[in-house]
């Protein structure tokens, strides 16, 4: 629960709590808090149970932790077998070590796809010539 809070947080909330409460009744609201806490646990928990009695036999092994976001995601890559077979034919370095080889002009080992040298979109085209070119008209413009 207080995975993130550091020493000196600690030492600061212990600090504040002591003059604020003093040292006569500080124990007695940690007793309180404490309390309040294990009944907000056992009502999360019975809550917990009536919701799975309620949804039938079909959802027994229903866990909440599987409603968070992450948790559904990562435990759909992981079980899913179609993922799987396809994450283990995706050769992600090799994409992309292409992309940078037809970036960087490098010439790479794979053909095209019709068989043949596609044509070169790295290369700019050489220019028309004279009377080949597009008229352009200043005016038009």
């Amino acid at each position: 629960m207080f995975t993130d809070i550091g020493a000196l947080e600690l030492v600061t909330l212990v600090v504040l709590a002591v003059l604020i409460f003093g040292p006569d009744k500080l124990p007695k609201v940690i007793q309180d808090v404490s309390r309040f806490i294990r009944k907000i646990r056992e009502f999360s928990d019975s809550a917990k149970q009536d919701i799975r009695s309620e949804l039938g036999p079909e959802f027994k092994d229903f866990e909440f932790e599987d409603l968070n976001p992450k948790t559904f995601i990562k435990k759909q890559l992981t079980e899913n077998e179609d993922l799987r077979e396809i994450r283990s034919s995706l050769d992600l370095r090799k994409e992309i070590n292409d992309v940078a080889d037809s970036v960087n002009g490098h010439e790479t080992e794979t053909a095209a796809p019709s068989g043949g040298a596609g044509p070169d979109l790295v290369k700019k085209p050489a220019d028309p010539a004279g009377d080949q070119r597009a008229r352009f008209d200043i005016d038009a413009t």
